[in-house]
């Protein structure tokens, strides 16, 4: 997978490429044990952050995991939603890479490009939201089962991006052995970076499941953080409903630099259980 690049003549770390790098997902995945895992080159094991947030989840959120399973239907219901978010996150992802394609064009052909003090180019966000608007003109329609839960992550693109800086990138972090693919690194209102997540639900989610929402955006800025430099500002939950505005949570510095800490506190739970079922 991509690594950070150095130039000594600068003396700074080239985070744009490095995010770049990202884009391409080369650990290798291995079905072979109980659960997916992925090696890297030197045969280092990752465990996916959600398998690691499902596997130290509170007791009360598994024991209703586990209730829920019981019904006849749940498991129809459970793939329904699974294509439902699918095609909804497809969705947001050709808007956004269409829009930034389109945006990239135009800032080049001006020579309009300005670079942050966090190493991130802009172009400036009427050219990003010009963008946007020429993307969803080109965009497939979504099927009927999908379209109200990605009109909400449309409308919330569309109304509030102003800079898109990745789209649908990999992560990882060795050591700590976690991987993981994150929606979007985006500016929102104006200021980010932010590191976001979209997701989609049938019913509001409750407070439980909105922070295990932002323990996930911890660990994808973790693992930016490692491979590129990096480090988001902010964090952004969106949760689309199949009518009506999205499900919002905005997450601070400090609720980010959090996020983060917990993140790595329940990685090294989930060794710790590991190690403890190995023994037994």
């Amino acid at each position: 997978m991509g690594t950070c690049i150095y130039y000594p003549f600068m003396g700074t770390l080239d985070k744009q490429n490095a995010l770049a790098t990202l884009r391409t997902w080369n650990l290798i995945q291995d079905n072979s044990g109980p659960y997916r895992v992925y090696r890297d080159e030197k045969n280092n094991i990752y465990h996916s952050v959600t398998h690691i947030l499902k596997e130290t989840a509170p007791q009360h959120t598994k024991d209703a995991l586990e209730n829920w399973l019981k019904k006849s239907d749940s498991y129809l219901e459970r793939d329904i939603a699974c294509e439902r978010g699918k095609l909804a996150h497809s969705h947001a992802e050709f808007v956004l890479k269409l829009a930034a394609k389109f945006a990239r064009q135009n800032a080049n052909k001006r020579g309009i490009w300005r670079t942050g003090d966090d190493g991130l180019e802009r172009c400036p966000k009427k050219v990003t939201q010009w963008g946007l608007q020429k993307a969803v003109e080109s965009a497939p329609r979504v099927s009927w089962s999908a379209s109200g839960y990605a009109r909400g992550l449309r409308s919330f693109i569309l109304e509030r991006v102003t800079a898109i800086h990745a789209v649908e990138f990999s992560v990882y972090k060795p050591g700590y052995g976690f991987a993981g693919t994150a929606d979007a690194l985006l500016d929102i209102d104006g200021d980010g970076p932010f590191i976001v997540d979209w997701k989609t639900s049938k019913e509001v989610r409750s407070d439980d499941m909105i922070e295990q929402f932002c323990h996930q955006l911890g660990a994808y800025s973790l693992g930016l953080q490692h491979l590129t430099g990096i480090k988001p500002k902010y964090g952004a939950v969106v949760v689309a409903r199949r009518s009506g505005k999205p499900q919002i949570k905005i997450l601070n510095n400090l609720e980010l630099r959090g996020s983060e800490s917990i993140f790595l506190d329940r990685v090294d739970r989930y060794h710790k259980n590991l190690k403890e079922l190995a023994v037994v």
